[in-house]
């Protein structure tokens, strides 16, 4: 009886990993736990600006080469995308803006993402240059805009400010986040 119930086992687990599905969880951080506190409290010295947006998107479509992995749009799907596991980051969805502080990306720009393909690039960027990058990236979450967490919030591992499970409770008249749901919303 026992050997019976491996097949269904296996089709629940497959069942529960999408195909094709290699990117991280949203939630997951990108920096290590003891460089985390640290990578929060990092603020951009940059003003909010339209020359500072061009000046990344330069960057990130030239010296950066940022596109090259996570697409000319942001979207995660670069010429070398399908090549690397896990999937780089979409910068389009609103959920990678919402759960990490811009402190966050600039750590892991400068040096890199352990148990993925983002190799560190502060020894080819300054980090003025890093910091104009994330003002433009933050540009592809369009209408949801960039909703960076407060300075020094960001979220653990799976645990939310307030202890719940990292801003996964019900919010909203649907339910959803900021009363935000489908498919116009990207979820």
């Amino acid at each position: 009886m026992k050997t019976s119930m491996l097949p269904l086992l296996v089709v629940v687990v497959s069942l529960a990993i999408p195909a094709g599905a290699a990117e991280r969880h949203m939630m997951q951080p990108l920096v290590p736990a003891d460089k985390l506190a640290a990578a929060r409290a990092l603020t951009s010295p940059l003003p909010n600006s339209p020359e500072i947006v061009a000046q990344g998107k330069a960057l990130y479509n030239g010296k950066g080469a940022c596109f090259n992995c996570h697409g000319k749009d942001g979207d995660g799907n670069g010429p070398v995308a399908a090549q690397l596991n896990p999937s780089p980051r979409n910068f389009q969805h609103h959920g990678f803006w919402r759960h990490r502080t811009e402190g966050e990306i600039f750590w892991v720009i400068k040096n890199g993402s352990v148990g993925t393909s983002m190799v560190g690039f502060g020894g080819q960027l300054t980090d003025e240059e890093i910091w104009s990058i994330i003002q433009y990236e933050r540009s592809f979450a369009g209408e949801h805009g960039p909703g960076m967490m407060e300075h020094g919030a960001g979220m653990g591992p799976m645990m939310g400010p307030g202890g719940g499970m990292g801003g996964m409770e019900h919010r909203g008249p649907m339910g959803g986040m900021d009363g935000c749901e489908g498919e116009q919303c990207g979820r």
